[in-house]
């Protein structure tokens, strides 16, 4: 398949009567100016597996302009567990080729197109892709190739989220460079509430992990549950190390090392945490090469609505990296920077739960 098309983005789109008329109730949510966004943005996302599932459905329905799925795998059988894009019958045929009809069937007024040949997500053709692309979201991948493809995207100034799961623990990371948007001025008396805009300054994800957590409290750390993000973060360091994730009980202390191996080097408080909890490392070790569904669900939900509040310029997205604990239905939002002046410390944004049902 040749590479997609992307469009003349000098010719803005507008919103037909017919379209107005679907999308009424997120017209009268986020205003026409937003809505408008959205119908003229093209969405690039890298890999379908159960986050890109999810998150894709939500983003389709919202009406984005094009969408652009880059998968060169076949439908394997654990896919089928948490891939609602794919059937018993689909097993072996290219992801993409069968999930396009069914993510089309979502919304007739989004452009959906496919790319399955690798070959065409490499060197130039990569460039040009995002080159070409509003947004650019890649999930389910490894730490080094989600540097490289937010380098590029840092290159043509272009916003970049990553997101993916294992087994019960799931994440999201963003870059989305100097971004301006529009949000309620808490600090108004409710009398006289209006909007103002905002802007937050993201960095690349090399230079996020090279943060360090100085400089907070006991109980700020501890309620950025560190021991899920560096546990994420020490799965990362696994795939770089091995080539694989852990499979099996036995990777528990190499897993482990490297965990706290993090934890030391970001200067972590250690009365907020001095060691990662086994049980933690010992249920990564054996569900964090599978996907379970209720987590793919709840990260690429949370993947899906940071990115149309981006892409509408409403609200404040993530800033800059999520973490999702499905034990326990928790998650929090971290903010990790580095200055290349001198360390500043990881930020306390947010904390949310979250229950499985």
């Amino acid at each position: 398949m040749s590479a997609p098309e992307l469009g003349n983005k000098s010719v803005p789109l507008q919103i037909t009567e017919d379209e107005a008329a679907v999308y009424d109730r997120q017209i009268r949510l986020w205003g026409l100016e937003a809505q408008q966004k959205m119908r003229n943005a093209t969405i690039l996302v890298f890999r379908l597996k159960g986050v890109a599932t999810e998150a894709i459905k939500n983003i389709v329905l919202a009406g984005i302009g094009k969408l652009v799925v880059i998968d060169s795998e076949d439908v394997a059988e654990e896919d089928l567990g948490a891939n609602f894009f794919f059937r018993q019958e689909d097993v072996g045929k290219k992801r993409v080729e069968v999930a396009k009809p069914r993510i089309e069937s979502l919304n007739p007024l989004v452009t959906v197109e496919t790319i399955s040949d690798p070959s065409l997500s490499e060197g130039e053709n990569l460039d040009l892709l995002i080159n070409t692309a509003d947004l650019v979201c890649v999930t389910d991948w490894d730490r080094e190739g989600l540097i490289k493809i937010n380098d590029i995207c840092r290159r043509f100034n272009k916003p970049f989220y990553a997101g993916g799961t294992y087994g019960l623990l799931g994440y999201i990371f963003c870059d989305l460079l100097k971004h301006d948007y529009i949000a309620p001025d808490r600090a108004a008396p409710k009398e006289a509430a209006k909007n103002v805009k905002n802007t937050t300054v993201y960095v690349p994800l090399k230079d996020a992990l090279r943060h360090r957590w100085t400089g907070l409290t006991r109980k700020q750390t501890k309620e950025l549950n560190p021991a899920v993000v560096f546990t994420v973060l020490a799965l990362w360091d696994y795939q770089a190390k091995y080539g694989k994730l852990p499979d099996s009980i036995d990777h528990a202390s190499d897993l482990e090392a490297l965990a706290l191996a993090l934890v030391a080097r970001a200067q972590v408080n250690k009365q907020a945490l001095s060691t990662i909890p086994r049980d933690l490392v010992e249920t990564m070790v054996i569900t964090a090469a599978h996907e379970i569904s209720p987590v793919c669900a709840v990260v690429g939900g949370m993947l899906a609505q940071d990115i149309l509040k981006a892409l509408a310029a409403r609200e404040s997205p993530i800033a800059n990296f999520f973490t999702f604990d499905g034990s326990t239905g928790g998650g929090s939002v971290v903010l990790l920077v580095w200055v290349d002046n001198g360390i500043k410390s990881p930020t306390l944004a947010t904390s949310v739960f979250m229950a499985l049902t």
